[in-house]
């Protein structure tokens, strides 16, 4: 993982677009004129692409609950990570190396809401998807005395292994990130990542 300090001034930054993101034109959302088998295959891309929204949900709620072990089943062995925010970059390969990350980052000082929203999801074939996400986020890291808040565009590339979908590459960019140092931290009533969230590294 690579990470920077210093604050992105949006001057070399490049559009945010289909083209630049890598995003190719899928399958077309039309019925087939055909007979009930390629109603069968329509139907069965509407569940798939069913099956993509569930898997990012999944990973959303997991990231916040630290739940490491269930987000190991959503991710592909190879899968690649490359977070860009305005503060730092995460540049990832392989899925051990993700959730190491994740396992510090979502500590027991650390308080995460992560919501996806907007799905646009292309179906490339049978076995392969990609997804554009719209991030909002807010992230105390209480041993810091930080919060951060901002939105970001998510796009990623599934592939289908074995009759489940997996994340094989997930992106990100911030479209706005504000950092604040807190004069002091706030006290939950509730803190889940307290009890169940990893130390965090000295």
């Amino acid at each position: 993982m690579s990470e920077t300090n210093q604050p992105d001034s949006g001057a070399q930054r490049r559009p945010l677009n289909k083209t630049t993101m890598g995003i190719e034109p899928g399958l077309p959302l039309q019925a087939a004129a055909g007979d009930v088998e390629a109603l069968r295959a329509d139907i069965q891309r509407l569940m798939d692409m069913e099956a993509i929204r569930q898997l990012k949900y999944a990973y959303f709620r997991c990231v916040d609950t630290a739940n490491l072990e269930e987000l190991a089943t959503l991710c592909h062995d190879d899968v690649f990570v490359h977070f860009l925010g305005g503060s730092y970059e995460w540049k990832l390969e392989g899925k051990p190396a993700y959730l190491e990350s994740l396992k510090y980052a979502f500590n027991n000082q650390a308080i995460g809401h992560h919501n996806g929203h907007h799905p646009e999801i292309q179906m490339l074939s049978d076995t392969e998807a990609t997804g554009i996400w719209y991030l909002a986020d807010n992230m105390w890291n209480l041993n810091y005395k930080s919060f951060t808040t901002g939105t970001a565009l998510y796009w990623d590339r599934y592939v289908k292994v074995d009759g489940r979908w997996l994340i094989r590459e997930t992106r990100y960019e911030r479209l706005y990130e504000i950092n604040r140092k807190l004069e002091e931290n706030p006290v939950p009533a509730s803190h889940y990542l307290g009890a169940h969230g990893a130390s965090p590294k000295s």
